[in-house]
């Protein structure tokens, strides 16, 4: 494998932590954020020093031949331990069962790794070597065990954590589900890691070559195993964050049409105060929701309901459902409000405003919205191009119109 094999899944792993980096500041007395924080970093750190480039800086500076072999397998071992640990206070249950079983993973796996160091300080592996250590010394006493222990704690966590989130994604479902099935891939990827690495190692004691299974197979699922991890721990947390935000976002966009309706009522007067630029959809939906609540109450008093009733007999009339012609109706009597609004047109006995009607529009404000941007009913509504009851009576009253003045005039 190539550097680039091992440098990408440890910046993919720690731009997963860099997601769960903020939850981890805000609630850091949690077990569980605390546990998958750890996975995430454990697991970078994991490629990161396991990189040829990183093995040999690491051997030169301490000045000890294979010095990186003890801290990559403890740095996978404890890997394995937070894995384990973070499916048990995920998982949750009685508080007791869960510290009890917590202190044993964390007592066998803290054991392991003190024996990984020992095991290295008494065995013997003077020549460096940067990607086949486990076949070149698989003979060599004391480090020899070394290598066993480290495969054989990495193959039983691979294994427990495989048999635990594949029982689990059984009796859940939704973000939950998913992430475990990707957890299931990714452990199944580390088992076949472990597995592969110990049958090269078996090889080596019955005087095989196997060191291919080693040195590039092995890696090469490891590699896809980390995402697979990365994803599977964060997707249930973040998921759900990810689709809030965005149906945020599509009902703030959605309801546009309707905020700048309403704003054209009063354009000196915005209908909301600033917010700063990096609010989330959700507060920018709130602010865009409390604008177009204040936009009704200042249009309402203009509110016709006869307009909205030729609006929505239109509608029908031209094959609309009639939820359509409900809100191509309440949008084109608010069309018609903004439109005396700008006027200055009184607000006569007809206009009054009707509860009903505000109550209407403010339950519905997305298909209002809708309808303003696409109905061509709104559109006539907003030009004036259908007469309004206030100005029918001006029409009647009006002395060019008037029967009266007519009589008078035809005998001459």
């Amino acid at each position: 494998m190539n550097s680039s094999d091992y440098y990408t899944p440890a910046v993919a792993t720690l731009v997963g932590l860099a997601v769960k980096l903020p939850g981890l500041v805000k609630d850091w007395r949690d077990p569980l954020v605390r546990s998958v924080c750890l996975v995430i970093a454990l697991g970078g750190a994991g490629f990161f020093f396991a990189a040829p480039p990183t093995i040999d800086a690491v051997n030169e500076a301490t000045g000890t031949a294979n010095f990186s072999s003890p801290l990559v397998y403890g740095i996978i071992s404890a890997f394995s331990a937070a894995c384990l640990l973070l499916i048990v206070h995920w998982r949750g249950g009685p508080p007791a069962y869960v510290r009890r079983v917590s202190r044993r993973w964390q007592a066998g796996y803290a054991l392991v790794v003190v024996m990984l160091v020992v095991l290295f300080v008494l065995g013997d592996a003077p020549v460096d070597r940067h990607t086949d250590f486990d076949t070149y010394y698989a003979t060599t006493p004391f480090i020899r065990e070394m290598i066993v222990l480290y495969l054989v704690a990495h193959m039983t966590a691979a294994l427990v954590t495989t048999v635990l989130c594949w029982r689990w994604a059984l009796q859940v479902s939704g973000w939950l589900r998913a992430g475990l099935w990707i957890l299931v891939v990714g452990w199944l990827l580390n088992l076949a890691f472990s597995g592969l690495k110990m049958a090269a190692v078996a090889a080596c004691w019955a005087g095989q070559d196997w060191g291919a299974l080693s040195t590039t197979l092995a890696p090469a699922l490891s590699a896809m195993s980390a995402p697979c991890a990365t994803v599977g721990f964060l997707l249930p947390l973040v998921g759900p964050w990810v689709v809030y935000n965005w149906r945020a976002a599509t009902t703030y966009r959605k309801l546009g049409p309707l905020w700048r309706e309403l704003g054209g009522a009063s354009p000196r007067t915005p209908l909301a105060g600033p917010i700063p630029w990096y609010s989330s959809p959700r507060v920018r939906l709130t602010q865009r929701e409390a604008g177009v609540q204040d936009g009704l109450s200042l249009v309402a008093p203009w509110f016709d309901t006869e307009v909205r009733t030729r609006a929505r007999s239109a509608a029908l009339a031209e094959g609309h459902t009639g939820d359509e012609a409900d809100r191509i109706g309440h949008a084109a009597m608010v069309a018609a409000a903004v439109r005396a609004v700008r006027r200055g047109l009184p607000v006569g006995s007809r206009l009054l405003p009707d509860h009903s009607e505000i109550s209407a529009v403010r339950t519905a404000p997305v298909g209002v919205s809708a309808a303003l941007r696409t109905s061509p009913i709104v559109a006539a509504a907003r030009a004036g191009l259908a007469t309004s009851p206030a100005e029918d009576d001006e029409a009647r009253v009006s002395p060019a119109a008037s029967p009266a003045e007519d009589g008078e005039k035809s005998p001459t």
